[in-house]
C-alpha cells in the first residue's frame, strides 16, 4: 500500500485505501489465473479499448469490506463488475464487463446494480443516449445467493426492459470475451453487433455442468458454445476473432459507421476517394456465361470507397454478403447476393442475416444498397424443413417497414419472393440494371419446364423444345425491354454505378436529416 500523504484526512486515507483494494480484483492469484488462460482484465480491457486515459470508473467502491472486531476495514471483495463512463475516437460511451476473477464474474446485487440487466451502466447508455458496450465473461446467476437473501428471485425482477430499450435508440455492442452463461449470454444476444474470442469464448444458456445433470450428455465448453457453434453454425453470436485485441479494434471500427444514437445521422468522413472514380474491372467482372459464378466482394470494393468495406458475420448465412461501408464518405449498409454459394439462392440462415441487418441499418438512419444477384429463395426438402419460406418472408415483411432510403442495383438475377426483399416499396423506388441483369417471377429454366409441360412431352425432341421456348422467352427478359416501359428506373453501364449511386445517398441526406429518431414498427412480424 503507498504510504499517506502528510495531506490526507483520514476520510481521503481510507479512500485511496479502498480504492487500491478495488484495483487487486480477486488478488494476485486469481488474476495470473486469468492472465495464463490468455485473457485480459475486465479493467485492461477497457483501458486497450478505449481513449487512452478516458475512463471515468463508476461505483469502484462496491463490494463487501471485511473488518476486524473494533470494525476497521482489513480488505474488500470489490463487485464483479467494472463499468463507467469512457470515450471511443472522442465520443463518449458506457462501456462495462464482468470480473472473472472475482467469483468467476457471477451476478452481484447491492442496493443498485452496477452491470447486468437493468444496471447503471446500461441507464448511463440510455439516459445520455450513447453507444453501450458489453465486454461479456460472466457466469450469471448463482445457486448460493438463494442461501445469502433466505428466498429465490423471480425470473424477471431484474430483467432486460432496459437492454430492450436501448435496441431501439442507442448503437449496443457486446463482446464475448470469456465464458458467457445465464444472463450475461442473454445480453450478448441483445445487440446490434456481438463478437467473440476464438479459442477463448463460449456463450451458451447453460454450461457442460447443466448439460450433463439435464441430458445426461458430457460435453466440452468450445463445443457446446465456441465460436464454430455459436458464430458459424447458429449465428448467435455475429463475429469470431482471433484475439481480444483485434475484437477491440473491430469494435473501434463498428462504433466508427454509427450515430451516437437515433437522433443523429451515422457520420460522414473524407476517404479521399472520389465519387467519379470507375473502375474498369466492373465491365468484365460477370461471366458471360449466366451459369458461372465471381466474386461479388470484390464488385463491392470496386464500388465504394476504398478499404470501407466492414463484413459482418462472413461466416453465417453465407449466400447473402452483409456490410457497412462509405460511398463519397457517407455510412451505407450493402446487402449483395454471393452466387459463390447456392447461386445466390437464399437460404434460412442467410434470411435471418439480412433481416437483423436491415433492421440495424433501418434504426440508425443508414440508407441501404442492395447488389441483386439471386435466383430466389433456396428450394428442396432441407430448405423447407429449415423454415427458409418463413425466415425469407420475415425479411420480405422487415424491408417494407423499412423507411431508409434503398438502391437496388441488379447485377445479373433478380427472380421472385426473394427479389422483393431487395427493393424499395416505401420511398422512390430507384432500381438499376447492368445490361446482364434479369428478372421475372421466376428464372427461365425452371418456369418453362412447369409452364409448357405438355407441349414439351408432346414434341419429337422434348430436349430441343424445351431449349427452344427458353431462348423465345429469354429474349422477353432482356433489361432493355423493361427500361423501355421505365419498369426498371436505369440500364446503367457497371463502371457507373459508384457515380449513380454516390448522387442519390448526397441527395437523400435532407431528408434523413428531418426525420431522425426512433422507428415505429407496426404489426407482427411472420
Amino acid at each position: 500500500m503507498n504510504a499517506p500523504s502528510e495531506h490526507m484526512t483520514p476520510g481521503i486515507e481510507e479512500l485511496e485505501l479502498r480504492r487500491e483494494l478495488a484495483q487487486r480484483m480477486g488478488g494476485a492469484a486469481s488474476v495470473e489465473r486469468h492472465h495464463n488462460a490468455g485473457k485480459l482484465t475486465v479493467r485492461e480491457r477497457i483501458g486497450a479499448l478505449c481513449d487512452q486515459a478516458s475512463f471515468q470508473e463508476v461505483g469502484g467502491l462496491a463490494g463487501t469490506g471485511h473488518y476486524d472486531e473494533q470494525g476497521r476495514l482489513q480488505g474488500l471483495t470489490p463487485a464483479p463488475y467494472v463499468m463507467g463512463l469512457a470515450e471511443i475516437d472522442g465520443r463518449p460511451v458506457a462501456v462495462g464487463g464482468e470480473d472473472y476473477t472475482v467469483r468467476g464474474g457471477a451476478s452481484w446485487s447491492g442496493d443498485r446494480k452496477k452491470g447486468g440487466q437493468g444496471g447503471f451502466v446500461e441507464d448511463l447508455a440510455l439516459h445520455y443516449k450513447i453507444p453501450l458496450i458489453n465486454l461479456c465473461d460472466g457466469v450469471g446467476g448463482s445457486v448460493t445467493s438463494a442461501e445469502r437473501r433466505g428466498h429465490t428471485v423471480f425470473p424477471g425482477v431484474h430483467g432486460f426492459e432496459t437492454a430492450t430499450a436501448l435496441l431501439g435508440q442507442v448503437p449496443v455492442v457486446c463482446a464475448v470475451m470469456g465464458t458467457a452463461a445465464g444472463g450475461p449470454a442473454g445480453r450478448a444476444i441483445l445487440a446490434h453487433w456481438s463478437l467473440m474470442v476464438k479459442g477463448n469464448s463460449q456463450v451458451f444458456a447453460a454450461g457442460p455442468p447443466v448439460v450433463k445433470r439435464s441430458l445426461g450428455q458430457h460435453i466440452h465448453k468450445e463445443d457446446l458454445g465456441g465460436s464454430k457453434i455459436a458464430v458459424d453454425v447458429a449465428g448467435t453470436i455475429h463475429d469470431a476473432y482471433a484475439s481480444e485485441a483485434e475484437c477491440f479494434a473491430q469494435i473501434r471500427r463498428f462504433l466508427s459507421y454509427m450515430p451516437q444514437n437515433v437522433w443523429e445521422l451515422p457520420p460522414r468522413k473524407t476517404t479521399g476517394d472520389p465519387a467519379d472514380r470507375r473502375d474498369e474491372g466492373l465491365a468484365t467482372i460477370v461471366p458471360q456465361d449466366r451459369r458461372k459464378a465471381y466474386n461479388m466482394r470484390r464488385v463491392m470494393n470496386m464500388i465504394f470507397d476504398a478499404e470501407s468495406v466492414f463484413e459482418m458475420q462472413p461466416s453465417y448465412g453465407k449466400a447473402v454478403i452483409t456490410a457497412l461501408a462509405r460511398l463519397d464518405g457517407y455510412v451505407v449498409g450493402v446487402i449483395a447476393n454471393n452466387p459463390m454459394f447456392y447461386g445466390g439462392a437464399i437460404d434460412a440462415a442467410g434470411a435471418r442475416k439480412q433481416t437483423h441487418f436491415i433492421e440495424m441499418c433501418d434504426t440508425f438512419h443508414i440508407p441501404l444498397v442492395f447488389l441483386v444477384d439471386v435466383p430466389g429463395f433456396m428450394v428442396g426438402r432441407d430448405a423447407e424443413a429449415q423454415g427458409t419460406l418463413r425466415d425469407g418472408m420475415r425479411s420480405v415483411f422487415v424491408s417494407l417497414q423499412a423507411t431508409v432510403p434503398m438502391a437496388t442495383v441488379v447485377v445479373r438475377k433478380c427472380y421472385g419472393m426473394a427479389g422483393m426483399a431487395a427493393t424499395d416499396k416505401v420511398g422512390i423506388g430507384l432500381k438499376l440494371a447492368w445490361p446482364t441483369a434479369e428478372w421475372g417471377s421466376l428464372p427461365v429454366e425452371g418456369g418453362v419446364a412447369a409452364a409448357f409441360r405438355r407441349e414439351i412431352e408432346a414434341a419429337d425432341d422434348p430436349r430441343q423444345k424445351e431449349a427452344e421456348i427458353e431462348e423465345k422467352l429469354r429474349r422477353f427478359g432482356s433489361p432493355f425491354r423493361t427500361a423501355e416501359a421505365f419498369g426498371v428506373e436505369d440500364v446503367i453501364d457497371p463502371r457507373e454505378t459508384r457515380r449513380y449511386l454516390a448522387r442519390f445517398i448526397g441527395a437523400a441526406q435532407g431528408a434523413m436529416r428531418i426525420s431522425l429518431g426512433p422507428k415505429h414498427k407496426p404489426g407482427v412480424r411472420p
